[in-house]
Order: C-alpha cells, then sequence, then structure tokens
C-alpha cells in the first residue's frame, strides 16, 4: 500500500516507482488526493503493464494496480 494523500506531483509518482522497483508487485493499492496525481499514476501503473482501477473514496481515490 502506498498512501500519497496530502502529495502533490510528481512526489507520489516517485513514492508508486520506488515500491514498483523494490518490491514488483502482483498487486499494489495507491491511496491519493489530488486529480493531477490520480492521472499521472494511473498512467505510469500502465506504462508499467499494470491494468489500473480507480475508484473514488470519501477523501480522494484509490488506485489499484494488477498484473
Amino acid at each position: 500500500m502506498v498512501d500519497a494523500r496530502g502529495y502533490l506531483c510528481p512526489m507520489p509518482v516517485l513514492m508508486v516507482q520506488k515500491a514498483v522497483k523494490e518490491n514488483a508487485p502482483q498487486t499494489l493499492e495507491i491511496l491519493v488526493d489530488d486529480e493531477c496525481a490520480k492521472g499521472n499514476v494511473t498512467r505510469f501503473g500502465e506504462s508499467q503493464g499494470y491494468k489500473v482501477e480507480v475508484s473514488d473514496t470519501d477523501d480522494g481515490y484509490k488506485l489499484v494496480f494488477t498484473k
């Protein structure tokens, strides 16, 4: 789980990039609260071969990467 709430780009992408590089997870959940971060993290996940599902939460967005 990467909780990137409260951070503005490019920080959320860098946090997710680090998690993907270190762990190469099959599934990864990410929390963001910024519209720009939602789009950028989604694009990053897709560029790494993940299917990205986005859902709204009370305080932002939940993204789930799956391979």
